[in-house]
């Protein structure tokens, strides 16, 4: 098995080397080992997939720090790859108290995670511009004080947030990266135009989520446009999700076809032992 430091370098050569990565989102640990054996070279967590998983609306805090830190564990536990952590938004307003998070996702067993500058109140979505800021660098000091070259992602949720401003997001995309951002993350970008705007304008490598994104774009298009990894959030939670609820609606009309389609007891087996 792959030690922490080992599973962080790795990561971290993945943003630096040529081209472009996709990272699939598990939220359990049967998951990640079954995205694991399909050849990934990276998994990510999902907050919405761990609300899913647990029966909840997601939003803000719909999953406790606890929860989120005990699937950040779960999922580094289950196979070698390196794993980034959706940590939201740090469950706290104040820079210091928010990047405490990254140690404790980094103690879980994680060599990457994200922070966002939503506030989990409607009134107001996102931070203040320089209270954003300081909580990027809060965390980006706490993420290279580890003993370990964690990859830590900033995010920029206006577009997630009714905000469709370019220039704000690029703005904080640019200051978050002057703070010590890894890597940048505005989810919520759909064209390649506009995603062509973002890689130009910043100096970080970039994140583009497929959930938001035009779902006609390919791997090779974004990886033309300067993208350098690519997740998909909690879509495969969806997708899950959409799979067993069409199979047990034809299961109550009395149709069980869908059954040929189920993986093979043996195949599952295999994924699982490993």
């Amino acid at each position: 098995m792959r030690t922490q430091a080992e599973r962080a370098r790795l990561f971290r050569a993945l943003h630096e080397r040529p081209g472009i990565f996709v990272m699939p989102n598990p939220w359990d640990a049967g998951t990640a080992k079954l995205f694991a054996s399909l050849g990934f070279e990276a998994l990510a967590t999902t907050s919405f997939g761990l609300a899913n998983a647990l029966g909840r609306v997601d939003g803000t805090r719909a999953v406790s720090r606890v929860e989120l830190i005990a699937n950040c564990r779960e999922i580094a536990q289950a196979t070698e790859l390196p794993v980034n952590a959706d940590l939201e938004n740090g469950y706290a307003d104040d820079p210091k108290e928010a990047a405490a998070i990254i140690r404790l996702a980094a103690e879980a067993g994680v060599v990457g995670g994200s922070i966002e500058d939503a506030t989990g109140d409607d009134a107001e979505p996102i931070y203040e511009f320089n209270l954003a800021v300081e909580r990027v660098a809060a965390a980006a000091e706490v993420a290279h004080s580890l003993p370990f070259p964690f990859t830590f992602t900033a995010r920029a949720e206006n577009f997630l947030h009714g905000r469709r401003d370019l220039d704000d997001t690029v703005k904080r995309l640019q200051a978050f990266a002057a703070a010590g951002a890894d890597v940048l993350y505005a989810p919520g970008l759909r064209d390649l135009a506009t995603i062509r705007q973002v890689v130009a304008a910043v100096s970080r490598p970039l994140n583009v989520v497929m959930s938001a994104a035009d779902p006609d774009l390919t791997t090779q298009q974004l990886a033309e446009a300067g993208v350098k990894r690519i997740s998909v959030g909690g879509t495969l939670s969806r997708l899950a999700f959409a799979a067993v609820r069409d199979a047990a609606l034809a299961m109550r009309g009395g149709s069980y076809q869908w059954v040929r389609e189920a993986m093979p007891g043996k195949d599952l087996k295999a994924i699982l032992e490993r």
